[in-house]
């Protein structure tokens, strides 16, 4: 994927400072971002402090319209404020891409990059992140949220920096067709939505992340527990259990519905959809289909054998990381531009530009925080939703497995049972992994390192085989040979032979971590002989 490139070169000859964005409407609802303001001298200005050092940085942001303008000015703020100056990179990059794009070559990865929090494990795990200072964490502990700092935690140490904390999810619906007063019962709703012919939007099939709402709501739990390197030691997860069973049973009901419709898009209320499950980014979207006729609400209620549960929810936050440096000096800069960047002030800054919600306890008092409606529900379902740790990466699809399963059983109680016991024997084998094996993780199969379909077959003493398809469509067409449960990257294009070399992109290969980059689509067979090493590459088909 390309991404939009802003250069900015924080000169301060003039002595002039790039303002801070605000938002139009005080950010009571989410608004376009402003337009860059004219450069002004800051009040009460005796002029910048000295400049001692430049450095070269690279930025990853957010793909929103105006992140990348918006966190230039930023830059330029502390610039004025610190004397620290950067010949700056602002590139956009979708938090759900970017630790992908960065463990696939950490070397020339950004230096400062955002990302959702589910994604920190593989980024602690391949070197990607750098810890933060003691000083440092202790600040961040005092100015943010209990749920943001558990979400940047890793054993106990802290590897990231807070940005929101309100990652979560709600209900959206058409108030023309679901009046407020049932809003709180879930079957109520639905029946609203199949007597008008109407879709109900709730993606419980294809995305864990929304699946776990109905195991939280009939009180099941999954916790999954790291040591300090960033590796799974354990996990409590009941939801192969009698209240397993209950949010099944409550899931089936509402897959088997005609008004069932898997997405968490915004712009389903477009497409016929008169109530939505989904989170803050889908709040323009919405406004704009529904306008007068939006309606905001938590999560309702749904019942079996006549019993209510609240539905739940996973709570989440968008993250800052900044990469390991071999200078310390420009890290202990950048170290002090992500504080800056995730401080009070440019927390409320991103709320008055894209209404994202800050993990900043000062900026969530803010009156214009407080009356956000979207944010609002996201303060009604907390009390019912879970804080996103760290999870196993393999969990993802585990769950999205059980819920196909849940789905095809077509409310034989029998069968989701049989589903949540495969489940649960699928999540103990995460911890019996052979950590011996060789596998081929990539692009191919989602970075998943405890994929054991990725393992290659010792074929003779040292020397392992593997056959892997790569789709031609990949974005990204590069792997490594791993341990199980790791992220070490000696086993990787470095070490390609001589035979192979025109498969791959060798120049890509070779650099910072070192993948396998496949210059196109096609099954190939791989060898690895650790005794020399060396890998051999043939394109099968």
């Amino acid at each position: 994927m390309k991404v939009k490139k802003l250069l900015f070169t924080t000169l301060l000859a003039s002595g002039m400072l790039l303002a801070a964005c605000g938002g139009g409407d005080g950010g009571k609802t989410p608004t376009e971002p402003t337009k860059p303001s004219e450069p002004t001298e800051p009040s009460g200005s005796t002029g910048p402090a000295p400049i001692t050092e430049t450095y070269d940085a690279t930025i990853w942001v957010s793909e929103v319209d105006g992140m990348d303008t918006l966190t230039a000015q930023q830059v330029a703020d502390f610039t004025y404020q610190t004397g620290i100056k950067f010949n700056l990179t602002v590139e956009k990059q979708s938090e759900s891409n970017a630790a992908t794009k960065m463990i696939s070559d950490v070397s020339n990865g950004a230096d400062i990059f955002c990302f959702a929090q589910d994604q920190l494990m593989r980024l602690v795990q391949a070197g990607a992140l750098s810890k933060v200072g003691a000083k440092t964490a202790q600040t961040l502990i005092a100015e943010n949220d209990t749920d943001s700092i558990t979400a940047v935690t890793v054993g106990e140490s802290l590897y990231g920096y807070p940005m929101t904390s309100d990652n979560g999810y709600f209900m959206y619906y058409d108030k023309s067709v679901i009046s407020e007063d049932i809003v709180g019962d879930f079957e109520k709703v639905l029946k609203a939505c199949e007597d008008n012919d109407k879709f109900f939007s709730f993606e419980a099939d294809t995305s864990g992340w929304y699946l776990a709402s109905w195991f939280f709501g009939a009180g099941c739990v999954s916790n999954w527990a790291t040591d300090d390197n960033g590796d799974f030691t354990g996990v409590t997860d009941t939801f192969n259990s009698e209240k397993g069973l209950i949010a099944a049973r409550g899931l089936a009901n509402f897959m088997a519905s005609k008004a069932y419709n898997s997405s968490s898009d915004g712009g389903d209320f477009s497409k016929g959809s008169a109530a939505l499950v989904s989170g803050t980014w889908a709040y323009n979207a919405v406004k704009e289909a529904l306008g007068n006729n939006m309606g905001v609400a938590e999560l309702p209620s749904f019942h079996v054998d006549g019993e209510a549960y609240h539905l739940g929810s996973f709570k989440g936050c968008k993250l800052m990381g900044v990469k390991p440096q071999t200078d310390p000096k420009k890290a202990s800069a950048l170290q002090k531009l992500a504080v800056y960047l995730t401080s009070e002030k440019g927390q409320l800054e991103r709320f008055n530009a894209v209404a994202w919600g800050p993990s900043n306890k000062a900026a969530q008092q803010n009156e214009a925080v407080l009356a956000n409606p979207a944010l609002t529900a996201v303060r009604n379902q907390s009390p019912y939703a879970t804080t996103q740790g760290q999870i196993h990466g393999s969990w993802w699809g585990l769950s999205t497995q059980l819920a196909t399963s849940i789905k095809d059983a077509a409310g034989d109680v029998e069968k989701m049972a049989a589903a949540l016991k495969t489940y649960e024997d699928a999540i103990q084998a995460l911890f019996s992994l052979d950590t011996s094996a060789w596998i081929f993780v990539g692009a191919h199969n989602g970075w998943d390192n405890a994929d054991m379909t990725q393992k290659a077959e010792e074929v003779d003493e040292g020397i392992y085989e593997i056959t892997v398809e790569i789709a031609a469509d990949l974005d990204y067409k590069g792997g490594r040979f791993v341990h199980p449960g790791e992220w070490g990257n000696d086993m990787g294009g470095t070490i390609v032979d001589a035979e192979s070399e025109a498969l791959i992109d060798v120049e890509a290969s070779h650099g910072g971590d070192h993948n396998i980059v496949f210059l196109a689509g096609g099954v190939y067979k791989l060898t690895l002989n650790v005794n020399v090493p060396s890998i051999h590459i043939e394109l099968v088909d």
